[in-house]
């Protein structure tokens, strides 16, 4: 279990440590300084509390190993492994001195180019560096892109399943958010009709994440093209998440929402963490696509901070890498698929419905009315991590009950131990008649 330490420490604590964290409630009328309930609430959503939560499960006593694929992080994994070159453009930096002062807070010229440039590949209506914003991960670019659309009344558009930044960062910023679905007896689509129901005078911007995390399904060209006619017939804007654009091992071809910048306005946010197998250097970027300058014309406007030894580097980083960078990762995730995939056809009670193309995850669907003594999707993986040290993320996490999702991005034989012990699982608490 020590592997993973760095995973759980925050929920494993010690009997000493444990006793030196202790609470005087008469002392409470003394200090003036309160949590926020907004921070807290934020907070209560994040995929990780219900991760932590099932950590605290497992046992260090058992004998079988702690199988980790709640979450995903494919670095700790000697399969995965950052590019050389990668690397060394960081060395450089360094070695180099550049990165050690302050820089201005969108970013620093050369980089927003390298972003543009990077992102225009794809593009017909082309971005500058000026509509470029570089921010601390794609998380960082989330809480700017939604805090400046925070104002009295207006809600915000986001998918379900999803990841769970977006709806902390909209309580956070005290914007309202309305969930709308994806379908996956279409592939995981999005419900536009929907997306037209629910939305009203107040919407503002709808979400949208391609290639999906967590349904691992790449959106085409048609599919996109209506997102953007809605949003324009509703008169908002689109917010999409495009950090998996890199993570594609399935047939379906990217395309950027960019694209349909003349249809209705596009903010991109992008990052290196997940193509470049990155996630802790946590550089990221804003990216608008708006030719016809509707966002400034409404009074949208951004402010971001970076960290700047990264910065200097993406040029290097970006232009330098090649096709073959990415493809080494993506054959890995491709054939954990397939792995994954053929041997779900012999568990009882857990289905796969689509194979995903894109992404680190895979959805499952859990058939509970096969099953006795589960209540729901939480109670299957509560019990999966007390009895055989396996964490896996109930879909609750992702606003999708009945659902599990499981982390690809680990190595083959991780997941042949946790697919043998789910499937053990899941026989013992199958139906009988």
């Amino acid at each position: 279990m020590s592997y993973y330490n760095h995973l759980i420490v925050p929920t494993l604590q010690t009997e000493t440590e444990a006793q030196t964290q202790t609470q005087d409630a008469s002392d409470n009328n003394v200090w003036r300084f309160r949590g926020s309930d907004t921070a807290a609430k934020a907070s209560s959503v994040m995929m990780r509390v219900n991760v932590y939560k099932l950590f605290d499960l497992c046992s260090l006593e058992n004998k079988k190993n702690l199988l980790p694929l709640g979450h995903g992080d494919p670095v700790v994994y000697l399969c995965f492994r950052t590019s050389i070159h990668v690397g060394n453009a960081v060395v450089d930096v360094i070695r180099s001195g550049k990165g050690n002062s302050y820089g201005p807070a969108a970013g620093i010229l050369p980089a927003r180019q390298a972003v543009a440039d990077y992102v225009n590949r794809d593009l017909t209506n082309k971005v500058t560096s000026s509509d470029v914003y570089m921010t601390v991960g794609c998380n960082q670019g989330t809480e700017v892109v939604i805090h400046s659309l925070a104002r009295p009344n207006a809600n915000i558009l986001l998918p379900r399943p999803s990841y769970a930044h977006f709806e902390a960062r909209s309580i956070f910023s005290g914007l309202e958010f309305r969930k709308y679905d994806l379908l996956p007896e279409k592939e995981w689509e999005i419900d536009l009709q929907g997306i037209e129901a629910m939305s009203d005078e107040n919407t503002v911007a709808m979400v949208i994440i391609n290639p999906n995390n967590p349904c691992g399904n790449v959106y085409s060209h048609d599919h996109l093209k209506k997102v953007a006619e809605t949003a324009r017939k509703l008169g908002i804007m689109v917010i999409a998440d495009e950090v998996y654009r890199e993570t594609i091992y399935g047939d379906n071809p990217f395309v950027p929402m960019g694209k349909f910048s003349l249809i209705a306005p596009v903010i991109t946010l992008g990052s290196i963490s997940k193509g470049w197998i990155v996630p802790g250097w946590r550089i990221g970027w804003i990216a608008l696509n708006d030719p016809r300058g509707l966002l400034k014309s409404t009074g949208v406007c951004f402010s971001s901070a970076l960290i700047i030894l990264i910065d200097f580097a993406l040029p290097e980083i970006l232009e330098k890498t090649t096709k073959e960078t990415f493809a080494e990762k993506n054959l890995i995730l491709k054939q954990n698929v397939e792995l994954v995939c053929d041997r779900l056809k012999d568990i009882p009670c857990v289905v796969c419905t689509k194979k995903p193309e894109s992404c680190t995850y895979l959805l499952a669907k859990l058939e509970l009315s096969l099953m006795e003594d589960i209540e729901d999707d939480m109670d299957f993986c509560m019990k999966l991590a007390k009895e055989e040290n396996l964490v896996l993320l109930p879909g609750v996490a992702l606003g999708l009950k009945t659902w599990i999702r499981i982390t690809i991005g680990v190595e083959a034989q991780m997941l042949e131990d946790a697919l043998e012990r789910l499937n053990g699982f899941c026989k013992r608490y199958q139906k009988k008649t």
